[in-house]
């Protein structure tokens, strides 16, 4: 009797610690795929990114640059440059509502003072967030817009180098953030210490989730 009773308490120890590395390694191997489906995602957009404005120059630049220059105000600019990816990210009209909050890979959230923090995000094709952001630059080297795209749209986790990425925009060409970093600084930006802005870059290059 009391070797059954034995032989059942080591059975249920063993089924507890099963349970507990399930518990432990499913959730890690959930969180790998779902960031290796955002990247994937990510660099997909990117392509698509840098065709549209590959036919943009081709065919449209000049037109569209007279109409930034001569637009009165940030508004007025940010709506041009909606209206010329409209048919390529079939962006909504509609904003997103101002609950929409953004975090950095640190996990702190992206203040209303940050350079990424988006006043303006619209809805795209298959829930993606589309953020557009103009910015006053006085020179030509500069960008004069950035943009961010939430792949998993209004769903968690809302995180730059997650599921936020984004580019700058310059006059005839365009960038991920961070392209202009060093390797050392994107693979501490891009990691829970850092912003994770810069994993828009980090990623393209080939640089691994959790390197």
């Amino acid at each position: 009797m009391a070797g059954k009773k034995l032989l059942k308490l080591e059975y249920t120890v063993t089924i507890i610690i099963i349970a507990a590395i399930i518990i432990l390694i499913f959730p890690f191997d959930f969180s790998s795929n779902a960031q290796a489906n955002f990247i994937s995602r990510w660099c997909d957009k990117y392509s698509r990114l840098e065709y549209m404005f590959s036919v943009i120059n081709a065919h449209e630049s000049e037109e569209i640059l007279k109409n930034l220059k001569n637009a009165p105000d940030a508004k007025t600019r940010e709506q041009i440059l909606i209206r010329v990816i409209q048919p390529y990210f079939r962006i909504h009209k509609e904003k997103l509502p101002k609950r929409y909050v953004t975090k950095f890979m640190n996990n702190t959230k992206v203040p209303h003072s940050s350079r990424y923090y988006f006043d303006d995000t619209y809805f795209s094709e298959n829930g993606m967030i589309v953020g557009i952001k103009d910015l006053k630059n006085t020179n030509s080297k500069d960008p004069m817009f950035i943009m961010m795209f939430d792949i998993n749209g209004i769903l968690p986790p809302n995180t730059w180098g997650r599921d936020i990425y984004g580019v700058n925009i310059y006059e005839g060409k365009i960038e991920p953030f961070g392209a202009e970093l060093p390797m050392e600084d994107l693979k501490t930006d891009c990691s829970a210490f850092g912003t994770g802005v810069s994993c828009s870059y980090y990623y393209k290059i080939g640089g691994g989730f959790n390197d």
